[in-house]
């Protein structure tokens, strides 16, 4: 499963929409739930970002993502 991981890069700054960032993360997880935990978990370990919101892309919202965004899948 594939999610997109929004944050803000400075834990200490005010969240301004403009400054928000996204990552993909690949993972293996049992149900939708599991995998969000075990995302903000892999963030919140191996970086000081401020973490807004998580999301699972379903299978269109991933083609749109590879095809218009700056996809890459993130590996810590």
């Amino acid at each position: 499963m594939i999610y997109k991981v929004f944050y803000q890069e400075a834990k200490d700054a005010t969240p301004r929409r403009e400054q928000t960032r996204a990552l993909y993360l690949d993972i293996d997880a049992k149900d939708e739930l599991e995998g969000r935990i075990i995302a903000r978990q892999l963030v919140e370990t191996h970086t000081a970002y401020n973490i807004e919101f998580i999301e699972l892309l379903s299978e269109n919202h991933l083609e749109y993502e590879k095809t218009h965004a700056n996809f890459s899948i993130t590996e810590f």
